[in-house]
């Protein structure tokens, strides 16, 4: 069969930077049947140096180091994301004004009304376009959904969900800078709701249909901290930690938290879901294995049970090893970059799109604004 290349600028070259491209340099190999194939064309970041080092280690054909540049090639097809949250808007908006395939990182901006212009501009310019809210693809979580929608569980009831840390205790930690930007409210747009309850929600629409209404609370347990651009202290802006519980649309109630100020946890995501019939619960520290308890069982044997998403009639599994042998996190980038080129292949958009993703920050916003508020919010999510 023969290939197209779909010819990808990345911009950034930090960890996400570094998770999409190992992706695109493995799709290949692991799902040979794509008829589109990614090309390392060309890698932006503003230090010239660093990019030249990371472009040589990694692949790519070519660096830049005006992101405006980079949307303005003609032998770029693709503009891939990976910037801090303050950026998104504007990087997205330039590469669909100018024809390109627009990939980003989560969460899609800072704020609602943010997003909503590249929203506009991705369906304007009518551009294939996804967001990284990649535990969607691992295979448990996919299994998971599979389970749901068959109606294994039955009427949901409850979903509740958890993403812990502990990386930001230390009130000598500055804010800003890189590798601490999630820590200034200018670059970052929120702490861990944008950051890690983005994740959550995702997952939860996802699995459990629409967040119709927020009840939140959020701390900053540090208050001041020296900021990397002045060297004085400034207030944090960011929320340290936040708790929701909320109705979905399908009558279910929702409890969600997530704080960088848990001990022990360095990067805890975990969620239940409880039905009429059946419950599910997932952890990404054990993330090939879905527990289920299905009370139709019979009651001498009824219990959880550990489905170890090995096998290759389980989700992605076929691509991969033998059954028994676990996959990690990045293979879930792997599996978004296929899905991607398999949707442009037969002209469907790949979930979840900037459209979607719009939604998850919806629900972002109104839980923010419902701490602030100490009150319900609704999220006027379209689901």
């Amino acid at each position: 069969m023969s290939k197209k290349e779909i010819r990808i600028g990345l911009v950034g070259y930090g960890f996400m930077g570094r998770t999409h491209t190992n992706a695109y340099k493995r799709v290949g190999d692991f799902f040979p049947e794509l008829k589109f194939i990614p090309k390392l064309q060309a890698v932006c970041a503003r230090n010239e140096e660093r990019v030249k080092a990371f472009a040589d280690q990694w692949g790519y054909a070519s660096v830049e180091t005006d992101w405006r540049k980079l949307v303005e090639r003609d032998d770029i097809d693709a503009i891939d994301i990976c910037t801090p949250n303050n950026m998104h808007a504007e990087i997205a908006i330039a590469a669909a004004q100018a024809g390109k395939m627009v990939l980003c990182e989560k969460p899609l901006a800072r704020s609602v009304a943010e997003a909503q212009p590249m929203v506009d501009a991705i369906e304007k310019a009518g551009v294939p376009n996804t967001v990284y809210f990649n535990y969607r693809r691992i295979p448990a979580v996919t299994l998971a959904k599979q389970l749901i929608d068959s109606n294994k569980l039955g009427k949901i009831f409850h979903f509740r969900s958890n993403f812990l840390q502990d990386w930001t205790i230390s009130p000598e930690l500055p804010q800003g800078g890189e590798g601490l930007w999630r820590l200034d409210n200018d670059a970052a747009g929120s702490g861990v709701t944008g950051d890690l309850l983005a994740h959550c929600i995702d997952t939860a629409m996802w699995l459990n249909g629409g967040i119709k209404d927020v009840s939140a609370m959020t701390e900053t347990f540090i208050k001041e901290r020296v900021h990397t651009a002045t060297g004085e202290k400034q207030q944090v802006g960011i929320d340290d930690a936040c708790l929701f519980h909320c109705h979905f649309e399908n009558g279910s109630l929702g409890l969600f938290e997530s704080t960088r100020y848990a001990r022990g946890h360095k990067a805890l995501f975990t969620f239940e879901i409880n039905g009429e019939h059946a419950s599910i619960k997932w952890n990404l520290h054990d993330l090939s294995r879905l527990a289920y308890f299905d009370h139709r069982d019979a009651s001498i044997e009824r219990g959880w049970r550990s489905i170890h998403v090995t096998d290759g009639d389980q989700p992605y599994m076929d691509k991969w090893w033998v059954p028994g042998l676990s996959i990690g996190y990045e293979h879930s980038f792997v599996h978004q970059v296929a899905d991607f080129f398999k949707n442009l292949e037969e002209g469907k958009p790949c979930s979840p799109t900037f459209k979607e993703a719009h939604q998850t920050q919806k629900v972002c916003e109104a839980v923010l604004e419902s701490a602030k508020s100490k009150s319900w919010k609704n999220t006027h999510v379209e689901w």
